[in-house]
C-alpha cells in the first residue's frame, strides 16, 4: 500500500488520476499529534480556568477532558491504522453508519477549519503589534497567509516540516516552564518561596464545587481540539499502520505532562485570585500565566519570548486548519459530496484547487472582521464553534459501528494493526462526555432569571447547520443506516 498512485473514492475502486502522496515521515506525525493539543488554549485559556474553578477545578477539568479525548483518539487509531484514508472521519462515518453523516460531518469540519484559519490570521496581525504598533495589522495578516499557502501548496512534506518545527518550539516552551516552575516551587529558583500554599488558600483548590468544574470543561474540550487532524494525516503517512499507534500511544501521556503539570505549576504559582489570570488574551501576552512565571523566575524578556512562541501557535494552528480543511474536501470531491474539480492534484500528489477554495474561503472569513465591528465574523466563529465536538461525536458513535461491523464480518482481530484499549466503554464513555459538553456549552443561558435566547440561539447554531447538511444529503440521495454486513473495509 506505501508510495503507490492511487485514488481513494468510496466505492472502493483504484483509479490511477488522482492521488495523494505517503510522504508523512513518523516524525512528522507525531509532532502532528503533539502540535495538535498545544496552542493558545493552554499558553492564555489556561488561566482564566484556574481563576475560575481554582487549580484543582482546573486540573480536574483537564484530566476529565484528556481521558475523553484518549478514548476519541484510540477509537480513531484503530480505524485509520486499518484504513488510512485523507478523509479519514467523515470518509468512516460515510462507510459504518450513513452517508448523510459522513457528508454532513465532512463539511462541517472543512467549514470549522476554514474559519479557524481566518480566526488565527486575526490573531496573528493582533500578536504583531506587540513588536510594530504602528504598521496595519492587515500587512502581516496577508503575509502569514501567503506563507501557509505555500507551505501547503509546495507538497506535503513542506506541512509536515512546518508542523514538525512549529511542536518543537511549543514543546521546549513547555518543558523549560514546567522545569523552571518546579525549581521556583522547590525554592531552588529565586522569585517564589510559598511552596504549595496557593494550591489551598481560600476556596482552593476547588472554587465553586462541580459545576464550576463543568463550566471550565467546555473550555478545556475546544482547547484539546485539533488532535483528531492525525487521522486525517494518516491518509499521506508513510507508514500509517505503525505511525499512528505510535502517535496515539503517547497522546494521553502528554497531555498529563503538557497540561496537567503545567497547571499544577501555574497553580502553584500563582492565586487563583490573580486578576492576570482573566486578562490573559492575545492582545496582552504580559499577563499570561506562562509569561507572569518566567517573570516572577527573573527573566526579563518573558514577554517577548512568549508572544514568539504565541505566534508559533497561532501559525501552526492555521497552518494545520489549511492543510487538514483541503484533505477533507478534497475527500469529499473524491466521494462526489463536492464539485469534481477540487479532486485536482498536481504532479506533487497535492490537492492545489481544494487547498485554493480553502484558502479564498478563509480570507474572505478574516475580512469580514473588519466590517460591521466584526459582527458577522462572530456568528460565523460561533457557528463554527460545536464543529470539534461534532466531529469528535462522529469519530466514537463510528468506531462503535466500525467493530460490530468488524465481528459480523468475520474478520480477525489479529489483522487489527491496532486495537482500542477499553472499548466498548471507551468510546461509549465518549460519546456522552462529548453530548454532555456540547449541550451545556452555554448552559448559563437556561439557568438565568429569563432564557435568553439570543444566547442560545448564537451559542448553538452549529447544530442546526449541521442538521441541514444531514437531513438535506438523506432527502436528495434518499441514504439510509449502512447494514453492519454491508460496510466497506477496503483499504483504498
Amino acid at each position: 500500500m506505501e508510495n503507490q498512485k492511487r485514488m481513494y473514492q468510496s466505492n472502493g475502486q483504484v483509479a490511477q488520476q488522482e492521488h495523494l502522496e505517503r510522504k508523512l515521515k513518523t516524525r512528522h506525525l507525531t509532532m502532528i499529534a503533539i502540535g495538535g493539543t498545544i496552542g493558545t488554549g493552554l499558553f492564555l485559556a489556561s488561566g482564566a480556568t484556574i481563576h475560575d474553578a481554582g487549580p484543582g477545578g482546573a486540573i480536574a477539568a483537564y484530566l476529565i477532558a484528556g481521558i475523553m479525548v484518549y478514548f476519541l483518539m484510540a477509537s480513531l487509531a484503530e480505524m485509520a491504522a486499518f484504513i488510512p484514508i485523507s478523509g479519514s472521519f467523515s470518509t468512516y462515518s460515510s462507510r459504518f453508519v450513513d452517508p448523510a453523516l459522513g457528508f454532513a460531518v465532512g463539511w462541517n469540519y472543512w467549514y470549522n477549519n476554514a474559519i479557524i484559519l481566518a480566526l488565527e490570521l486575526s490573531a496573528s496581525s493582533l500578536i504583531m503589534k506587540y513588536w510594530f504598533p504602528h504598521v496595519p495589522g492587515i500587512i502581516w495578516s496577508a503575509s502569514f497567509l501567503v506563507v501557509i499557502f505555500l507551505l501547503n501548496i509546495l507538497s506535503v512534506k513542506g506541512y509536515g516540516e512546518s508542523e514538525f518545527w512549529f511542536s518543537i518550539i511549543k514543546v521546549a516552551t513547555i518543558i523549560i516552564f514546567i522545569v523552571i516552575g518546579l525549581l521556583m516551587i522547590f525554592g531552588i529558583m529565586s522569585g517564589h518561596t510559598g511552596g504549595f500554599s496557593n494550591l489551598t488558600k481560600g476556596e482552593a483548590p476547588f472554587k465553586g464545587g462541580i459545576l464550576s468544574i463543568f463550566s471550565v470543561f467546555m473550555v478545556v474540550g475546544f482547547a484539546f481540539q485539533g488532535t483528531e487532524m492525525v487521522g486525517v494525516a494518516a491518509g499521506e503517512s508513510e507508514n500509517p499502520e505503525k505511525d499512528m499507534p505510535r502517535a496515539i500511544r503517547q497522546i494521553f501521556w502528554r497531555i498529563l505532562l503538557f497540561y496537567v503539570l503545567a497547571i499544577f505549576v501555574i497553580g502553584c504559582l500563582i492565586s487563583y485570585k490573580d486578576p492576570n489570570l482573566l486578562s490573559s488574551d492575545i492582545t496582552n501576552i504580559a499577563v499570561s500565566p506562562f509569561t507572569l512565571v518566567f517573570k516572577h523566575a527573573g527573566l526579563a524578556f518573558a514577554a517577548a519570548a512568549m508572544n514568539a512562541v504565541i505566534l508559533t501557535s497561532v501559525l501552526s494552528a492555521g497552518n494545520s486548519a489549511l492543510y487538514v480543511g483541503s484533505r477533507v474536501l478534497w475527500t469529499l470531491a473524491e466521494e462526489r459530496k463536492a464539485p469534481a474539480f477540487l479532486k485536482k492534484v498536481n504532479k506533487g500528489g497535492v490537492p492545489y484547487n481544494a487547498i485554493l477554495a480553502t484558502t479564498l474561503i478563509g480570507m474572505l472569513c478574516f475580512l469580514t472582521s473588519h466590517f460591521g465591528e466584526g459582527t458577522v465574523y462572530n456568528w460565523l466563529l460561533n457557528a463554527a464553534g460545536l464543529a470539534g465536538y461534532i466531529s469528535w461525536l462522529s469519530i466514537s458513535i463510528t468506531h462503535l459501528r466500525f467493530r460490530k461491523a468488524y465481528k459480523i464480518q468475520g474478520k480477525d482481530m489479529k489483522a487489527l494493526p491496532y486495537v482500542a484499549k477499553w472499548y466498548p466503554l471507551g468510546p461509549v464513555l465518549a460519546t456522552v462526555m462529548c453530548l454532555i459538553a456540547m449541550l451545556g456549552t452555554n448552559y448559563s443561558a437556561f439557568i438565568g432569571p429569563k432564557i435568553d435566547w439570543y444566547g442560545i440561539l448564537v451559542s448553538y447554531i452549529g447544530l442546526p447547520l449541521f442538521l441541514a447538511g444531514y437531513l438535506g444529503y438523506k432527502a436528495v440521495m434518499k441514504s439510509k443506516m449502512v447494514p453492519l454486513q454491508d460496510a466497506d473495509f477496503s483499504q483504498e
